[in-house]
Formats: structure tokens, sequence, C-alpha cells
């Protein structure tokens, strides 16, 4: 059985939201909302949380690993009836050899710190092993006019962090010379070992966990493999993205470090404003202005679309100031479904008057006498 040190420590029935008794269909559904809720695309900031759900969800969603669990969580709970280390030096009874009926959790996490040759509950100094590294997650900004935004765009950041070794490619070997694999654990990078009922695996201290030995290391990288320099990454800005928005590159962070995997590259959208269309999720906005006649009278006002195409949209007769007009299929053209133009008419009252003008304003005023008192009525006022 090979046990974690974490399944000591967390419990992952806990993190799901579950019980021991949940089953399968159950675990997977508490999963899926969970990761749903906390992925970084969507939630920034909830990485962390994202990582702790997928740990217990790779434990309790297989069956088999779920069982080696749940029998190391009831052993540790109940204290340990026998002594499962008996014979290896790693521990004694504490009730006078009858058995660990005194045994604690705590005591096993720094047992399993020892024996994995790492700092334990307790501050234990690390064996110096170093194993393989994630690379660093990596922020980048990048600026994008308000069509690249809504039509989507591939384009490139400039971003600086760990890159593979340009002298020597990533092996960390020197040039000339190659990595070769590690003799002590046949190039696993770990070292497993018997106590009792349990088989504990730690890393190897002849290569650090890597699995490979450097013989003669790269002068400009030390043997890490990886090197600081700007560089360029290339990403895909999806359609519809909104201005502060953080998108997840997965892979095109930091390369690792002794052989580990790259973290992932985040990036922070900025998008100019357009002179006159605005965004709201996947619908475009525009205002149009219409005269007091053409909103009294009804009339068809040509719109502006983004792809320069305008469209015909009628303007019903006795139409008020901020009137919201839907125009489907113009707005962020997203996968499945587009978004809509969403056209507000705003009816313009001028500050000046021709002369024509304002004999057809006073023709109306006195045509509607009266009907300016009639809308105020409800205030409560009267015309003096």
């Amino acid at each position: 059985m090979a046990v974690q040190r974490e399944w000591l420590e967390k419990d992952y029935y806990q993190i799901l939201g579950l019980s021991k008794t949940s089953s399968d269909k159950e675990i997977a559904r508490a999963y899926r909302k969970l990761a749903k809720q906390y992925h970084p695309d969507a939630h920034p900031g909830s990485e962390e949380r994202f990582k702790e759900v997928n740990a217990a969800y790779e434990v309790l969603g297989d069956q088999a690993k779920r069982k080696e669990y749940d029998e190391v969580r009831t052993m540790s709970q109940q204290g340990f009836a026998g002594n499962p280390f008996a014979g290896t030096g790693s521990g004694a009874p504490t009730d006078g050899g009858a058995g660990f009926s005194n045994f604690r959790v705590d005591d096993l996490g720094d047992l399993l710190g020892n024996i994995f040759g790492r700092a334990g509950r307790r501050g234990r100094a690390s064996s110096g092993a170093v194993g393989p590294q994630r690379g660093d997650d990596v922020d980048a900004e990048l600026h994008l006019s308000f069509e690249e935004a809504v039509k989507g765009a591939t384009t490139t950041v400039n971003v600086i962090s760990e890159a593979a070794c340009s002298t020597c490619g990533g092996s960390g070997a020197a040039p000339g010379t190659a990595p070769r694999v590690c003799p002590v654990c046949g190039g696993s990078g770990v070292i497993n070992e018997n106590q009792g009922m349990f088989s504990f695996s730690h890393p190897c201290t002849a290569c650090g966990g890597t699995g490979m030995q450097i013989e003669v290391p790269c002068p400009t990288c030390g043997g890490r493999g990886t090197e600081r320099r700007a560089r360029q990454v290339k990403v895909r800005i999806p359609p519809g993205v909104e201005d502060g928005q953080r998108i997840r590159v997965p892979g095109r962070g930091g390369a690792g470090r002794y052989g580990g995997p790259a973290g992932d590259l985040y990036v922070v959208v900025h998008i100019a404003p357009h002179p006159v269309f605005g965004q709201k999720g996947k619908d475009l906005t525009v205002k149009v202005p219409i005269t007091i006649a053409e909103a009294a009278l009804g009339t068809t006002v040509p719109v502006p679309t983004l792809n320069s195409k305008p469209v015909n949209v009628k303007v019903p007769p006795g139409t008020r100031s901020g009137r919201v007009f839907r125009v489907a299929g113009h707005g962020v053209p997203k996968a499945g479904k587009p978004g809509d133009l969403l056209v507000t008419f705003e009816v313009d009252v001028p500050a000046k008057l021709s002369a024509d003008e304002k004999r057809a304003l006073e023709a109306l005023a006195r045509a509607s006498e009266g009907s300016g008192q009639r809308l105020r009525e409800k205030l409560g006022v009267e015309s003096e």
C-alpha cells in the first residue's frame, strides 16, 4: 500500500462536502460543481482551492485509491491497535509494548516526515533532496483594440521568466555531455522502503528525485536546465473577452526546474474603448440619436454594426428617449449563439432652432395646448 502523507493530513470527503458513505456518482457530481465554482479562469484567486478539489477527486474518484485512503484514515484514527512498524526501528509502543493505543495522527505525521526525508509538522530539517520542480506561474498584460476583443485574436505577449537554458537546451548538462540514468533509483527518482504493513516512497537522494545524474553541470544554468530571460508567447484570445478578464494559458509560464513541468501563463486583457460601441457580456451596445419628429411620428433608422454593414431599425411612433431595441445576432460572435446589438434611441432636443423649426414647434404647441399640464397632474401642481 503506497501511502501519501497528505492522506493523513487532509479529509478529502470534507473538501468535496461529502461523507464517507457517498456514492461514486455523488463524488463525481460534487467534483464537477466545485471545479466549475473554483476554476481560475472564471474566478481569479481561487487557484489553491481548485488544486485542493482536484487532489481530493484524484483519490476519491478512483475506487482503488479511495479504498486505500479509507483504510489508512481508519487505522490512523483508531490509534493502530498493533505496532505496524514493529522491528523497523522507527518507533516504540507507548504502552510498554502492548501496542500503539496512544498513538496520534500527529505522531505518524512526524514519522512520515522522517521517512519522506522532508520537513515534518514540527519543523524538522529537509534532507536536501530537490526533485523536479514545477515552473512559476507568470502574469502578463495584453492591450487589444475593441474589434480584436469582440472578434477574438491570436497574438503574442512578452514575458520574462524561467525558460529552457540556451546553452544546454534544458538538459542541465554541460555541452558535449549528457545526463545519465541514476543507478540508485533506476531513473524513477524515488526510493521505496518497506515499513511493516506499509511501503513508503521518498525522493532519491542520489539524484535529487530527478531520476538522472548530471556529472558535468551546465556552466550557464548550473544544472537546473533553465535560465531567466525574455521571450514571446503566442496566445489565442477568444471572442467576447471583457476588459480586465484574466485568461489562463496552461503550460506557458516559467519552465520547470530539474525536469519539472512548466507553470501557467495568466494574461490580463485591457481593451481600448470604441467611439461608437460598448459591450455588455456577449451583447454590443450603441446609442442612436433621433429627432423629436422622428420619435413622435415614427421612422426607420440605419444603425451601424461592427462588421461595417448597417441594419435598418424601425422606430415606432411615440418612441420615448432611452428606449432599447434588440437586433438579434449582431453582437459578439461567440461559439454557439452569438450576442445581440442593443440599440438605445435618444431623442435629441436642439439647442438652436431655425425659423421654420420654431414655427412648426409653435404650431405643435398650440395644437397640443394643455397636454403638458395633463402630463404633470400627478405631481399635484397647477399652472398659474
